[in-house]
């Protein structure tokens, strides 16, 4: 029986990088920021549609976090390089907004008439949003081309 050539891995059970970041966990994590882009951006659709005026930076927040999120999912299902130059470039976008977003909502809470998807760290989606692009760049680590 003939030998099946792989494509890219160095064997049948170490498929490229570029099919391993959707392989498995990268499954569910596609679907998280499948997910989480749905949410961010219904609920930014809405208050930008019914309340737009009460609190604008929130709500334009809240709906930059929906692209982002919308992106990450978009990079990590294409995978290869450009995929994954994507993701890790939206994951990182969403770590430094939870991050600063989160920590400005705290301590200037009345820049924040309303919250949004990463005030509070995400507190209002369960802490979700701080941890998802830990989660997704640990995987981006975990499944990059090894030398």
């Amino acid at each position: 029986m003939a030998e099946q050539p792989t494509t890219g891995g160095t064997a049948a059970e170490d498929p490229p990088s570029g099919t391993r970041v959707r392989k498995g966990p990268g499954r569910v994590l596609i679907g998280v920021y499948v997910l989480f882009a749905i949410a961010a951006s219904a609920r930014a659709g809405v208050q930008i549609a019914t309340k737009f005026s009460d609190a604008p930076v929130a709500y334009l927040l809240s709906a930059f976090a929906a692209l982002v999120y919308l992106v990450a999912a978009v990079g990590l299902s294409v995978g290869g390089p450009v995929g994954r130059r994507i993701a890790y470039t939206c994951c990182t976008v969403e770590l430094v907004g939870v991050l600063g977003i989160g920590t400005a909502s705290l301590a200037i809470s009345a820049a924040f008439p309303d919250e949004t998807v990463w005030s509070g760290y995400g507190s209002g989606y369960g802490f979700i949003p701080l941890v998802l692009p830990v989660l997704g760049l640990l995987w981006l680590r975990r499944t990059r081309a090894r030398r």
